[in-house]
């Protein structure tokens, strides 16, 4: 597997657009680093651009006629191996060098059919899809790993997506020209696609004021979304005490629970993970606090919770979005990179700003879905989000976009990025 051919470009006309970014790939593929033949192909555009993709998907697929699948969707925003592009025309397209025996782009109009057994899964989502939870956690039953990652088109219109395969549309897509709505679509991945992905929550749980370790509690007594006791103690008072606020001084303790959410562990989770290493992994699910009960000492959360619940109170805010971001990166450099290395490979991963990806990290290609509600504004700068990526993993080739919930695991989260990265052969 080699590296993957990519190109992004914003311009009014989408076939500008177009022919930058298609200039891009033919530039890539020309390259020995660079796959010369991929046959599939992630495409992702903005809103701006919706009304006029399936004309973008046929040019795209007429000068490229060895692509012969395509999978993608629209949002608000979209990404690229440096860039966001946000509330402007773009589009944003990777070419991926996975054997084609080893995909299967589907969607909700034409599903997996007998004889591929999927791994792992990219998924897109219409939003206004009616069961929505319930689809995904079906889809990633579906997969040897559980595992899908991907997230729900954002869009002011009506939020498009993209699956072709083969030689032509998928069958029941009829005259949609490999562009329809509603449902679900992306690429399921056998077992030989090698793939990393994790999970960022952008939040940092509350620490305990007597080992400085995340504060994990049970539920112990509750009613519906509203905890009442937690390790045996009120909700309400434990909360006053993590923040170190008191409900003698309202506003500041008003003031302090807005910026407060609720981390629940779920079942099967990694509690000991989450006290190790004091960062919320995807067995999380974090909710906000939508209300106080003084009289009952409760806490009311926005989802049903039951006794026996593990939860962590935490905070979400730049600094810590930037931390849980920088968290998982490195977390999958370390995976990649060799455990022994030579003095001088070190210190050219080491120095960040890599013009071309090393080989030592091994990455083909990458997939970032990031919350509509992040992006720049969230992490200080724009662009400043995809430039924490850069600066871990590298120049590397890198598509998505923003989304109204992101998807990993059999989860719908929001406010989360789920960066997912194709694993290059070191043969």
């Amino acid at each position: 597997m080699r590296l993957f051919p990519h190109g992004h470009a914003t311009h009014p006309q989408w076939r500008m657009a177009a022919g930058l970014v298609l200039a891009q790939l033919k530039a890539h593929m020309a390259l020995p680093s660079y796959a010369p033949e991929p046959t599939l192909g992630l495409v992702y555009i903005t809103d701006h651009y919706e009304s006029q993709a399936a004309a973008i998907l046929d040019f795209l697929a007429s000068e490229l006629p060895q692509v012969t699948d395509w999978s993608g969707t629209v949002g608000v925003g979209i990404a690229a191996n440096q860039v966001e592009y946000f509330d402007e025309p773009a589009l944003s397209v990777m070419l991926c060098d996975v054997p084609a025996h080893l995909y299967r782009v589907y969607s909700g109009v034409s599903p997996l059919g007998i004889g591929f057994e999927p791994a792992c899964a990219l998924v897109h989502v219409d939003a206004s899809t009616p069961d929505l939870a319930e689809l995904v956690e079906e889809m990633a039953e579906r997969t040897s790993s559980g595992y899908l990652f991907g997230g729900l088109t954002s869009s002011r219109s009506e939020g498009a997506q993209f699956a072709v395969s083969g030689n032509g549309n998928l069958s029941g897509h009829g005259a949609s020209s490999g562009v329809f709505h509603g449902g679900l679509s992306g690429v399921a991945f056998a077992e030989g696609v090698a793939l990393l992905s994790r999970v960022t929550q952008g939040c940092q749980p509350l620490r305990s004021a007597k080992n400085g370790a995340a504060a994990l509690r049970r539920v112990t007594a509750c009613d519906r979304n509203l905890i009442l006791e937690l390790d045996g103690q009120p909700a309400l008072g434990l909360l006053m005490a993590d923040l170190g606020v008191s409900l003698e001084q309202p506003r500041e303790a008003l003031a302090a629970v807005r910026q407060t959410l609720v981390g629940v562990v779920q079942e099967g989770g990694d509690e000991r993970g989450l006290q190790r290493t004091g960062s919320f992994g995807s067995d999380v699910l974090v909710r906000h606090i939508i209300g106080l009960d003084p009289a009952r000492e409760g806490v009311a959360v926005a989802r049903e919770m039951a006794v026996g619940d593990e939860i962590a109170f935490c905070q979400r805010h730049m600094e810590a979005a930037r931390a849980d971001l920088m968290r998982i990166c490195a977390e999958i450099r370390e995976e990649l990179e060799p455990a022994e290395m030579a003095l001088e490979t070190a210190q050219a991963l080491a120095g960040g700003e890599l013009a071309t990806p090393h080989p030592a990290r091994r990455i083909a290609g990458a997939i970032y879905v990031s919350c509509a509600g992040r992006g720049g504004p969230h992490f200080g700068a724009p662009s400043a989000e995809l430039q924490i990526v850069r600066r871990a993993l590298g120049d590397v080739p890198l598509v998505g976009f923003f989304a109204s919930g992101e998807v990993a695991r059999h989860h719908v989260y929001g406010y989360t990025g789920v960066l997912t990265v194709f694993v290059a052969d070191t043969a």
